[in-house]
């Protein structure tokens, strides 16, 4: 054997171990952070298990991508803590029918993990640099747009074209619930949203439509979190 061939084999053996040391990292920091934590559903275990979220943050940060803390990603923006994502997409209670939207695709990795509950997951961002981010994020990793469909704008006015949303998740907080994201949710729809000012308590809400009508929703605070804000064009 020519001492190439032993220098390429050396090295895909250690890009096997290193893919395998990120494997091991995914599972500790679900079963520490995320089930320790009270996130007991088996699909979304398995979509955080799945879903590399080293793949989804700047290369600078890649070695604390399985710790249980936000990560900046750029433009003011962050992506969330690994146990925040998945105790959003447990109180969506996606279902592998749903259509999802999410306002903020960030990063991507959001997305991801719903695409991985979902049938088809809609998400906007409105940040230009960090839709393509994502984009660059999402495709990569295997999420093509038949799973997550992607679009630039301001998710204050959620997505008409493709409603209603059996789910929507929205990754940063605005003040108050955009009435636009409530009228977009099919009957049953649940709408997970932080809501609140920056630097003033935000609380993790979720609205269930019940019936057809402005006001036929269920509201349920779940737990305080802190959130960026939520950017509007206007």
């Amino acid at each position: 054997m020519r001492w190439g061939s032993v220098l390429i084999l050396f090295a895909l053996s250690a890009c096997e171990k290193k893919a395998s040391d990120l494997v091991q990292e995914r599972e500790a920091m679900v079963r520490a952070t995320v089930q320790s934590r009270g996130v007991r559903d088996a699909r979304v275990l398995a979509a955080m298990r799945t879903v590399p979220r080293h793949e989804f943050v700047p290369s600078a940060s890649r070695k604390f991508a399985y710790s249980d803390r936000p990560l900046p990603i750029g433009w003011g923006q962050t992506i969330s803590q690994p146990y925040v994502v998945a105790a959003m997409t447990d109180a969506a209670r996606p279902k592998s029918t749903d259509r999802c939207l999410e306002i903020g695709t960030g990063s991507g990795y959001q997305a991801a993990v719903l695409a991985e509950l979902c049938g088809k997951v809609f998400s906007i961002e409105i940040v230009p640099e960090l839709a393509r981010f994502a984009k660059d994020n999402l495709r990569r990793s295997g999420y093509g747009p038949d799973r997550v469909a992607l679009v630039t704008g301001d998710g204050y006015g959620g997505w008409p074209e493709e409603a209603p949303f059996q789910v929507v998740v929205v990754t940063a907080a605005p003040p108050k619930v955009p009435r636009a994201l409530l009228q977009q949710l099919a009957i049953g729809g649940r709408l997970v949203v932080p809501v609140g000012r920056q630097g003033d308590t935000q609380t993790l809400q979720r609205w269930t439509r019940t019936a057809k009508g402005s006001e036929a929703f269920v509201k349920e605070d779940l737990m305080d979190v802190r959130f960026v804000p939520m950017v509007t064009a206007k």
